[in-house]
């Protein structure tokens, strides 16, 4: 059941639009296919990245009067998270936001990975085509004519992969701030939880994302770092900086 919907409403459209893309470009090459793919998810995504985008600079804005809801509450951590929700929904804010477009991509990722793993392309199934999408006379699998997107172990997009993904977090969530020793000796157990996820978010991700680019089809990491360069240049239009 779960296999025919993931089919049905993720899989075959991408395959479809990749078709579409393919013969609609005069190389017909699959990699900048998958990098015009990921150009039209990023603006169906916009509205969503950009609520997201907001909310962790009002959730910024938030931090003094979150802080005080801290020491208020010292060592009620139910009590915290009831009023730090509270203090949330009376200012309209989503913290939550970004990680719907983080979750919704997922998907995407698995589907476009499952096209190639599966054999999808460079031999076109006509029987997964919508009526409106015709195959294309050519199927170039090398990206830029050096690039296999079919083939894993590419080091330089998974390096790629890892860098742009530490650059994104490094933008979306600003410099780490100092904290002096008192603040340290009476830092909370929740505090301490946050500064783990921080670590986790700046540093472990881009290093898994990293190796998990690397022994994936190349498509995969091509279409993640398109979109991590689609997310920081909008962080950065947005009014951040590094």
């Amino acid at each position: 059941m779960i296999g025919s919907v993931f089919n049905l409403v993720v899989y075959q459209p991408l395959y479809n639009a990749l078709v579409f893309l393919i013969g609609a470009i005069p190389s017909h090459d699959v990699g900048i296919a998958v990098i015009l793919l990921t150009i039209v998810v990023r603006i169906v995504l916009y509205p969503l990245s950009r609520r997201a985008v907001d909310s962790q600079l009002a959730v910024k804005k938030l931090a003094p009067e979150i802080e005080a809801i801290k020491k208020k509450y010292k060592g009620d951590a139910a009590e915290q998270s009831k009023a730090t929700l509270a203090l949330y929904k009376e200012r309209g804010v989503h913290p939550f936001a970004g990680a719907l477009v983080g979750i919704i991509q997922i998907p995407i990722l698995l589907g476009l990975y499952w096209v190639f793993a599966r054999g999808g392309l460079p031999h076109i199934d006509p029987n997964l085509l919508y009526p409106f999408v015709h195959p294309s006379n050519g199927v170039n699998m090398e990206f830029l004519g050096f690039v296999d997107m079919g083939a894993s172990r590419n080091i330089v997009l998974a390096l790629l992969v890892g860098i742009s993904q530490f650059a994104y977090m490094r933008l979306s969530m600003g410099p780490r701030g100092s904290q002096s020793a008192a603040e340290a000796i009476e830092s909370s157990f929740s505090s301490d939880m946050a500064k783990s996820f921080d670590l986790q978010m700046r540093y472990v991700f881009p290093v898994t994302f990293a190796v998990i680019a690397y022994f994936v089809v190349a498509a995969a990491p091509l279409y993640w770092l398109t979109a991590n360069a689609a997310m920081i240049a909008q962080e950065y239009f947005s009014g951040r900086r590094f």
